[in-house]
C-alpha cells in the first residue's frame, strides 16, 4: 500500500524544491521511493500474468528519477513533484505504447498509450486505424475501456484532416488526433486505498487491447 508519509513527503516537496531541503530530508525521500517500488513491482507481477510482452521488465525500468532535466526549461526547480512509472516492453528506452501511473497528491492517475508519437509512426499508426477501423473502434468501445476512461484524449487533435484523408472517412475522429493516450483520475484516497494494486491491473487490463493494436502498427 501507499502510505500517507508518502503523499506528505511529495506535498512538502512542492513546497521546498530545493536541493537543500532535499539533502535534509533525504531519508524520507529513500522511504517514500522505496515504497514505491514495491507498489510497481507487485502491480507489475500482476500484469506479467495479463500482458507476455511485459515479461522481461523489471520494477526499476519502470520507474523515473526524480530529478528534472531543467536544461531546455524555464522552470528550473531541481525534483519533480511526482512519482512516475511506465509499463511497456521497451522499458523507457523505446519509445512504443505503455501503461503508465502518475503518484502526485490531488493529481494521481492511471493511464496509458503513446505520447506524442513520431511522424513515421505516426503516419504507420493513422494507417491502420484507417485499414482497421472496425477493430480499433471496437477496442475504444469496449465496455471496460469506456467505464475506466471514456475515451481517448483530444489533446492537440487536429482541425483539419490530416495529409492523405478525406472528411468524410469513417474513422476520421480518430485519425485527427497526435496523441493515442487515456487517462482516469484517481482521488488521493483511492491511493491509500488496499485495493489500489488490484484497481490499477484491472484499468490497465482493459487498454491492453489498445496497447497492442498500437504497437503492432508501428512495427514494435
Amino acid at each position: 500500500m501507499i502510505q500517507p508519509t508518502t503523499l506528505q513527503f511529495l506535498k512538502a516537496l512542492k513546497k521546498n524544491n530545493n536541493r537543500e531541503w532535499f539533502e535534509k530530508n533525504r531519508p524520507k525521500y529513500e522511504s517514500a521511493k522505496q515504497e514505491y517500488l514495491q507498489f510497481v513491482t507487485q502491480v507489475l507481477d500482476g500484469m506479467k500474468l495479463k500482458d507476455k510482452s511485459l515479461l522481461n521488465l523489471e520494477p526499476k525500468q519502470c520507474v523515473f528519477r526524480i530529478n528534472r532535466d531543467v536544461r531546455f526549461s524555464k522552470n528550473k526547480d531541481p525534483y519533480k513533484t511526482n512519482f512516475g512509472a511506465s509499463f511497456s516492453k521497451g522499458a523507457k528506452k523505446i519509445d512504443c505504447a505503455g501503461y503508465y501511473f502518475h503518484l502526485e497528491p490531488g493529481a494521481c492517475f492511471i493511464g496509458g498509450g503513446l505520447w506524442m508519437p513520431m511522424a513515421p509512426e505516426l503516419k504507420k499508426l493513422r494507417q491502420e486505424i484507417d485499414y482497421c477501423f472496425k477493430e480499433f473502434k471496437g477496442i475504444v468501445n469496449e465496455k471496460k475501456f469506456k467505464n475506466n476512461y471514456g475515451g481517448l484524449s483530444e489533446t492537440d487533435k487536429l482541425v483539419r484532416p490530416p495529409k492523405g484523408y478525406e472528411l468524410d472517412n469513417p474513422a476520421i475522429e480518430f485519425l485527427k488526433l497526435k496523441n493515442f493516450v487515456a487517462t482516469t483520475e484517481i482521488t488521493d484516497a483511492e491511493v491509500l486505498n488496499k485495493n489500489l494494486v488490484k484497481k490499477v491491473i484491472a484499468c490497465f487490463e482493459s487498454m491492453s487491447p489498445l496497447i497492442h493494436f498500437i504497437n503492432k502498427a508501428i512495427d514494435l
